[in-house]
Parts: structure tokens; C-alpha cells; sequence
């Protein structure tokens, strides 16, 4: 069947007096797809369908909110069997006291357990459990990483000409938002990510004034940058000798590179880490957990943490069957994911290589995203910003869907290899690839 997406460019015109670039999210709309996005009706495993009865093996997978794939069985039971029973209480519920205890035995340091909906008031909860418990305003992030959309920690996550940065020494905060509180980035520190030297100073010009750094264990904002060697440790070390409490954001890195998430693959011992994405496999269910000294300061009195949906008993039904399969048979999931994101990523190293192209595959586990560039690596935000052809590598993207694979365009995001991924989607990709790239002279990539 011709690729066409007549009935997407239809739909596309309906949203133009309803909704705002199509959909919901920024992310969705236009500005990553050309024209108009891509209208999805269904998905089963590793493929999806557009409503112009298009079929794409889909290596973004919900922005990697989906680690078994999309309408895995056991997930579509428990929603079932929850929906069936009672969608919600906004009681005390057995199913959110044992999906907690599972947390605590796959996570390290998981010693306390609370629940919320996104990974964005995860990290609410975070900052303002981090501030009542050290009595102290200021938090620091890093440039590049993208900690949801709270006031006080949008700032310096989109991409931006390298010139607008200023110096590693002395960032420019940036605001990726209008409407922002005025004072809402006052206590915000921002310094570059993968430079200790860097972090060190920032530390030293607040003394006693930081209640948090609060880090991707990846940056998966900036497509996928690992972290230089004895980077973390170096940051917890500091963090701790400071009295500053050591926040790790795991929305996107939790339940896809481990068991544990980057806490345990990297060895790290922080004290709060926040869960989101994957932890739902498709429905809105996040987590914060950490020491209970810190933990405990959530009770009626303290630090306040409310939420109508928090631990949503259909959400805690999903996350339960979710955590079951991920850790079954000793976590086979993960290795099999490492294996076939291995499996990808040196055949797309090794395509690129074969046509001459100045591009890069850089990946953490079943994390990966390729890059346009002539540098060997990109190691922080400034290189990503600097040294990447992100026109070239949307345009990439876009040629793949005629073939029958899908990946977020935007190069800022990065794919996910799934439980529901085999070798055949792999084979299938790099023909996929193999035909882009034959084409890639017309498409100017």
C-alpha cells in the first residue's frame, strides 16, 4: 500500500479552531512533523497504525512511558479488572500498599514510598520536601535537563544558540517560558552538567544555601548523554558533604536502564529519587521515594503533599502487572532490551559509517538517539546545542515513516527499545534506514 496520510491532514484542519497545534502537548504538534503531525489510532506490541491505516514499528513508544510496548496483555487485564471493580476511591487501597512494598524491594533506598501522577509533581513534591527538611531556599539543576514544567526548574532545558549560554564559569539562566513567576527562578542555580570543577564552584559561591541538586542519572533532554566517569559519585559526594539533599530524577531513566534505574547501575545512593513515565506503562502514575528521615517529613503537619488522584487505584493495578513482568525470570526484560538496543545501534553505527555520513549513535542501555554531527561524542548541553545538525536529523526521521518506522523527530528526544521489540523490527529499521539514506541526497540529510 502507498504511504499516504490524507486522513491525518484532514483531522489536522478539525483541530485548527479546538485545539492548540493539534493536540495537547507542544510536543505533538506540527512544529516536529512539517505540515501536520501524524494522526495514531492503535497500537499492539512494537507497531502502531495512523488513521490512514499506516504501519509503523514505533521506537518512541509514548516518550518511553510504554517498557512492554503498547496494549501489552497483562497491563490490558489489570486495567480491565480495576475498571471493573471501581476506577478510583481516594481511599487507603491493598493494591498501592503492594505496589510500595515491590518499589521498595526493586529500588535501592526506597525506604519510604509516595505516589502522585506525573513526573513533574514528583519533583514538586521533592523540591518542597528538600526545603523543609534543610531549612534552606536555593536548588541547583543543570542545563540540558528538563525536570517538568514547575516554575522553578524551567530554565536552561531547550536547545539554544551556544552564544546565548554564556560562560561555563557564569551560565545564563535562561526561562523556557513566559508566564513564569517572577521570583519563581530567583533560588534556581544553574550549572553545567558532566563538569565537577563547575559544580564545585557553584556550590562554594551558596554556602549553607542549597537545599538540593537535582540530576538526571542520563541527560535524556539533549537525546541520550551518558555521564562522565566518577561524575555522579564526585556530585553525591559533594552533595552530602555540603548537607545538600541529592535529588535523582528518574523519569525517564526509571524501569528502562535497570530494575533499580540508574541508582542501581550506576551504584548511587541519593537521597529522594522521583519515578514517572515507564512506571505506568501508559497511564498517568509517578512516585517519590527516599529516606525515611527526609521521607517521613510528608506527614500531616509538615510538608504538605496532597492529590486527589495520587496512587489512582487503576494506575496502581497498571504499575503492579508492569513491575511483575519487568522483573520476571530474574529481569529477563532488561537484558533483552540491552540486547536488542545493542543489536540497533551497531547496525545503525555501522550503516552510517558505510555511507559516509557524519552521524553517531549514542546510547545508555535501551536508551539511544542518533546524532548528526561530525564529533566523535557529545559529552553536555553546549555540544549539543553547538555541533549537532538537528534540521538534518528531523528530516531523517521524517523520510523513515514512509517506510514503515517511527521515531520522534525532534532531535532533543531519543528512541526506546521495549519488552515488545525482536530482532525482526531491528532488521526491519535498518532496511528502513538503508532506503533513507539512498534517498537522503533528495532530502538534504
Amino acid at each position: 500500500m502507498p504511504f499516504k496520510t490524507e486522513n491525518s491532514k484532514r483531522l489536522y484542519e478539525r483541530t485548527r479552531g479546538v485545539l492548540i497545534e493539534a493536540s495537547s502537548s507542544s510536543s505533538r504538534g506540527p512544529s516536529n512533523y512539517g505540515a501536520y503531525p501524524i494522526f495514531m489510532e492503535r497500537g499492539r506490541g512494537s507497531r502502531i497504525f495512523d488513521v490512514d491505516g499506516n504501519e509503523y514499528i514505533d521506537w518512541m513508544m509514548g516518550f518511553g512511558a510504554l517498557p512492554l510496548g503498547h496494549a501489552h496483555p497483562e497491563i490490558v487485564e489489570a486495567i480491565v479488572e480495576a475498571a471493573g471493580t471501581g476506577a478510583h476511591f481516594a481511599t487507603a487501597t491493598p493494591v498501592e500498599l503492594e505496589v510500595a512494598e515491590m518499589l521498595q524491594k526493586i529500588v535501592p533506598n526506597a525506604e519510604r514510598v509516595r505516589f502522585a501522577n506525573t513526573g513533574t509533581e514528583a519533583m514538586m513534591a521533592a523540591i518542597r520536601l528538600a526545603r523543609g527538611v534543610t531549612g534552606r531556599p536555593k536548588i541547583l539543576k543543570f542545563e540540558g535537563h528538563y525536570h517538568g514544567w514547575y516554575d522553578d526548574v524551567l530554565v536552561s532545558s531547550n536547545v539554544l544558540p551556544v552564544t546565548a549560554l554564556g560562560l561555563c564559569s557564569d551560565p545564563v539562566k535562561i526561562p523556557d517560558s513566559s508566564g513564569l513567576n517572577r521570583k519563581a527562578l530567583d533560588d534556581t542555580i544553574v550549572a553545567p552538567w558532566n563538569d565537577l570543577a563547575a559544580l564545585q564552584r557553584a556550590v562554594e559561591n551558596h554556602p549553607g544555601q542549597i537545599a538540593a541538586i537535582i540530576t538526571e542519572g542520563v541527560m535524556a533532554n539533549m537525546g541520550v548523554i551518558p555521564p562522565q566517569q566518577g561524575y555522579l559519585h564526585g556530585l553525591q559526594k559533594l552533595a552530602k558533604a555540603s548537607g545538600i539533599v541529592f535529588i535523582l530524577d528518574e523519569t525517564v531513566t526509571g524501569f528502562r536502564i535497570a530494575p533499580g534505574g540508574c541508582q542501581e547501575y550506576y551504584k548511587l545512593s541519593p537521597d529522594l529519587v522521583t519515578f514517572g513515565k515507564a512506571f505506568g506503562c501508559g497511564l498517568p502514575v509517578a512516585a517519590l521515594v527516599g529516606r525515611a528521615d527526609i521521607m517521613n517529613a510528608l506527614q500531616w503537619g509538615g510538608v504538605l503533599h496532597y492529590g486527589t488522584h495520587n496512587a489512582s487505584r487503576i494506575g496502581m493495578y497498571a504499575a503492579r502487572a508492569n513491575l511483575r513482568v519487568l522483573t520476571r525470570d530474574n529481569n529477563a526484560a532488561f537484558r533483552h532490551t540491552w540486547r536488542i538496543s545493542e543489536r540497533l545501534c551497531s547496525g545503525l553505527r555501522e550503516l552510517f559509517q558505510r555511507n559516509g555520513i557524519a552521524a553517531i549513535v549514542q546510547n545508555v542501555g535501551p536508551m539511544l538517539q542518533i546524532m548528526f554531527t561530525d564529533r566523535p561524542a557529545i559529552r553536555d548541553y553546549r555540544e549539543f546545542c553547538q555541533y549537532l545538525d538537528r534540521a538534518a536529523f528531523q528530516k531523517f526521521v521524517l523520510s523513515l515513516f514512509q517506510f514503515g518506522v517511527y521515531a520522534s523527530p525532534s532531535p532533543a528526544l531519543h528512541s526506546i527499545v521495549t519488552l515488545a521489540h525482536g530482532d525482526e523490527d531491528v532488521d526491519l529499521t535498518l532496511k528502513a534506514t538503508e532506503k533513507a539514506l539512498e534517498s537522503g541526497d533528495q532530502a538534504g540529510f
